[in-house]
């Protein structure tokens, strides 16, 4: 009756650390899950999403501006090249003027053509000038957007680093709940091992908790 009573005393005793490592199995399953959810809503990739948008915005922009800055150039070209022309033209006039060698007739035609000719040369040089501060405006934006975008690209580079490092430390802890895991499962007999299976089975496939052992143990399951 004695050794009968120590090897139940020994079996008991058995029986709860078995319950102990279930418990402790499923405290570690539990942390697991918390750093599974949040893998999946870091903070870190948040600012890394966040950052990464308004870097593409900032280049989309700039790309607007550098499209704007080409129009505008075509155009201080095609001005540039209309007063030339119209200079070109009063410079011939006036050689003819200075020549005395026309007519009255051919003299009122080439003051009225002068004339006519200053007016134009005004009228051009006017928008030109018009263009050209915008130009400039234009150029300023581009400076600014360019530095803008040099600071997004160091924010881009320190919250992807940010991002990382969050990873990397998840990861550490994963692998250390997995040592840990593996050392507790270890500890269980074929049965308990068989008990896990059943509880996260029969429990919609989710994880084992300290509820579902409570369950397991007192012959809910």
């Amino acid at each position: 009756p004695h050794r009968s009573m120590e090897r139940r005393e020994r079996s008991m005793k058995a029986e709860a650390a078995q319950q102990r490592s279930l418990i402790q199995l499923a405290e570690i399953d539990a942390d697991l899950g918390r750093l599974e959810h949040r893998a999946k809503h870091l903070a870190e990739q948040d600012r890394l999403d966040a950052v990464t948008t308004e870097h593409r915005d900032a280049n989309d922009g700039l790309a607007a501006v550098n499209i704007a800055l080409e129009d505008i150039e075509s155009e201080v070209t095609k001005f540039e090249s209309e007063i030339d022309s119209v200079r070109q033209r009063e410079d011939r006039d006036r050689s003819m003027l200075d020549s005395g060698s026309v007519n009255p007739k051919q003299l009122a035609e080439l003051q009225h053509e002068l004339e006519t000719l200053q007016r134009r040369q005004s009228s051009l040089e006017d928008s030109l000038l018009e263009i050209m501060e915008r130009r400039e405006e234009l150029q300023n934006d581009q400076t600014e957007r360019l530095g803008r975008i040099d600071e997004l690209a160091d924010q881009l580079s320190t919250a992807r680093a940010a991002r990382d490092a969050a990873l990397v430390t998840i990861d550490g802890s994963r692998h250390q709940l997995a040592s840990r895991r593996s050392e507790v499962t270890g500890t269980l007999d074929a049965v308990m091992m068989r008990a896990v299976d059943i509880i996260v089975q029969k429990r919609d496939g989710g994880a084992l908790t300290r509820d579902r052992i409570r369950f397991f143990i007192n012959g809910v399951t």
